[in-house]
């Protein structure tokens, strides 16, 4: 039911959701918080979605004979079985989250890396821009190996 909103909201850019986050609230701090959260979430969103179509009946079966209240078959059958699909959102939630932070930075003129690779481009200094660019890779890349260290913790628990 709420696809077609999710399909409609979803491909906005961070470009567009900045600017109504500064009417929101006023403030660039709070609107680039917005801006994130709302481009990062829709990864995890339909990932998650995906993981519960994809369960197995005979799971959802098993849960009824066994007479499992509905808390149980979230926390026992459905969040476990749908553990995989969460953790692939979250990788790519926390490289969207990652992009639009940098954007962020760069539009709102608050410290960070994005901030200073703008400042470096008008500053018309190349070295430090392409130092930057390897900055933003490889925090993405630090970002992404954490995130996969903990998949791989809840995997084993």
């Amino acid at each position: 039911g709420f696809d077609p909103l999710i399909q409609i909201l979803r491909p906005v850019s961070p470009l567009a959701w900045l600017p109504l986050g500064l009417v929101l609230f006023e403030n660039s701090a709070p609107a680039a918080l917005f801006t994130i959260a709302i481009c990062a979430m829709w990864p995890t969103v339909l990932n998650t979605a995906v993981g519960v179509r994809a369960i197995p009946q005979d799971y959802l079966n098993v849960a009824k004979v066994l007479k499992l209240s509905r808390t149980k078959t979230l926390f026992k059958v459905l969040i476990p079985a749908t553990l995989p699909y969460m953790f692939t959102g979250f990788r790519l939630s926390l490289g969207i989250a990652w992009l639009v932070i940098v954007a962020a930075e760069m539009l709102t003129g608050k410290t960070g890396v994005g901030s200073f690779l703008w400042n470096e481009y008008n500053n018309a200094n190349y070295g430090n821009i392409i130092f930057s660019i390897l900055t933003i890779g490889i925090i993405g890349y630090v970002l992404d190996r954490v995130m996969s260290v903990v998949e791989g913790r809840f995997k084993t628990a």
